[in-house]
């Protein structure tokens, strides 16, 4: 028979109560918790040094061209004959072009239409690439083809040429028109890598769910798959950009895209030309100008690639 000790310490024994799944959840701790994609790619950028420099730049360069007359108080279009070819003085300290005008205004003054051109063309080029892309591969069949042989057409000229045979064609030429031409054949790269993003997602657990919940499909891809499809075609598009002002500047120094009237870095250089050789620092800062820009750009570009790139995820 037990003893009274016994029976007390069996009356008195409580069972160890087991840990609920929303307690588990709570107790787990908030750095071991699942972090989202750009969380975690927004940790990575900001301990690179590169981010912080093209960052400080990229918001540098849009000052300029947001107010640029806080940057430069001589009217770049104020040009006199008798100050051809002169060096620096006294409020202006890059000289004088062949045409007598101001070189550090005309910089600073053409960084307004070189980067509007490639934001315009950015905009306008990810949003027809996104919508085309994610439709095509989400719904797939004769749309997916149709799409695929007309982007393949566009993709098999290349950006600049088709630029430059429908910009001699166009009488009266602006920003936005160069934006929209450099746009029409830029889109077939955002939506092929759209479309294969969306095709990866499609077919996801929570594509699945959303199925089963009663949601339709158009909503699904709207909510669902393109948000999280959308990571490889930010990439594309902060370079893209740089490429964009490139060709602005391209089809400027062809004397087919901004007008001479439309201060561009592109005009300047052409214009710099026959002054090479005796005065070439003209030539040398609306040049370095545009690669400070394209520059700042792609290595932004670059740690964002990183920073989303699965493949360096896992790695890291």
């Amino acid at each position: 028979m037990p003893s009274n000790t016994e029976s007390r310490s069996a009356t008195h024994y409580v069972a160890p109560i087991e840990e609920t799944p929303l307690q588990a959840i709570d107790n787990v701790n908030e750095d071991e918790k699942t972090r989202s994609l750009w969380t975690d790619a927004w940790d990575s950028m900001r301990v690179r040094p590169i981010f912080w420099v093209s960052s400080v730049l990229i918001v540098l360069i849009i000052a300029v061209a947001l107010v640029p007359g806080v940057f430069a108080h001589v009217d770049p279009r104020a040009c006199d004959l008798s100050n051809s070819g002169k060096g620096s003085s006294a409020g202006h300290i890059l000289g004088y072009t062949r045409q007598g005008c101001d070189v550090y205004s005309r910089v600073i003054y053409g960084t307004q239409n070189s980067l509007l051109v490639g934001l315009v063309a950015t905009i306008l080029v990810v949003i027809v690439g996104v919508i085309i892309g994610s439709l095509a591969g989400f719904y797939g069949g004769w749309l997916d083809s149709v799409v695929s042989r007309i982007g393949d057409i566009f993709f098999s000229i290349p950006t600049v040429l088709g630029a430059i045979v429908i910009m001699s064609s166009i009488p009266q030429r602006s920003p936005w028109t160069v934006a929209l031409v450099l746009a029409a054949f830029a889109w077939p790269q955002i939506a092929r890598i759209m479309r294969g993003a969306v095709l990866s997602a499609k077919n996801a657990d929570y594509v699945t769910a959303s199925a089963a919940l009663g949601v339709s499909r158009f909503k699904t891809l709207i909510r669902h798959v393109i948000p999280n499809s959308i990571a490889p075609v930010i990439v594309v598009a902060t370079v893209s950009l740089g490429t964009f002002i490139v060709a602005e500047s391209t089809l400027s120094f062809l004397g087919i895209g901004l007008p001479p009237s439309s201060l561009s870095w592109g005009y300047d250089i052409n214009a710099a030309q026959p002054s090479l050789r005796t005065n070439p620092s003209t030539i040398f800062w609306p040049s370095l100008a545009l690669s400070i820009t394209v520059l700042a750009f792609l290595l932004l570009g670059d740690v964002v690639r990183d920073a989303l790139d699965p493949k360096a995820r896992a790695r890291r």
